[in-house]
């Protein structure tokens, strides 16, 4: 399986956990990297070349800290112009019809602050509800999200483990050890094109 990992992060000179899960993956075969916001400081995304860049893998992994419950602002910047009506849903929009889409984020609240009784008040898989029918919308499966929380206030040796973690996964999703289909996200349902069009 061919993995893009598209990574954002406004002020990345500043980041901890993002740095240490960009250094637990780089170089790896069959992994593509691609820094949004180096690559569009404008903003200015070239769409054709971002669809061909989709069109090239089966796993797409948004990798950001999660800001204001969501992502920063390049990422729906990416989505809204780039994944068009008539090519990635609607009328005739099947081009990414089988493939899989993951989050990968890095939170500074403690896991406990993402329940019901936590500060957030929600779980994660509920504030990533978006990404959740972006991929159902597309026809793809949406897997369960990697989190990293609490980053800042994790010890190093922690960080640095959780990052090896996050590592494994995108080398075992890539090597087939790990089925991407065991790891959906909890209560998706396969969109109806998933599988006629799964490769």
């Amino acid at each position: 399986m061919k993995v893009l990992i598209l990574h954002a992060h406004p002020r990345s000179t500043g980041s901890v956990v993002q740095k240490a899960m960009l250094r637990a993956i780089a170089g790896l075969e069959g992994v593509s990297l691609v820094d949004l916001y180096a690559l569009y400081p404008d903003l200015a995304i070239d769409v054709a070349a971002e669809q061909q860049r989709l069109l090239a893998h089966d796993l797409i992994v948004l990798q950001h800290p999660f800001y204001w419950y969501s992502s920063p602002a390049i990422i729906k910047e990416w989505q809204d112009l780039v994944l068009e009506n008539g090519w990635a849903y609607g009328p005739g929009g099947t081009k990414l019809a089988g493939r899989f889409l993951m989050s990968a984020i890095s939170t500074g609240g403690s896991e406990a602050a993402y329940h019901r009784q936590g500060k957030n008040r929600f779980e994660i898989g509920e504030l990533l509800s978006p990404f959740n029918q972006t991929a159902y919308l597309c026809s793809m499966a949406y897997l369960a999200p990697f989190v990293i929380h609490s980053g800042r206030r994790l010890p190093a040796a922690e960080l640095t483990s959780q990052a090896e973690a996050y590592r494994d996964l995108i080398v075992g999703l890539r090597d087939g050890r790990i089925d991407p289909l065991s790891r959906l996200a909890v209560g998706y349902t396969l969109p109806p094109a998933f599988h006629a069009a799964a490769h």
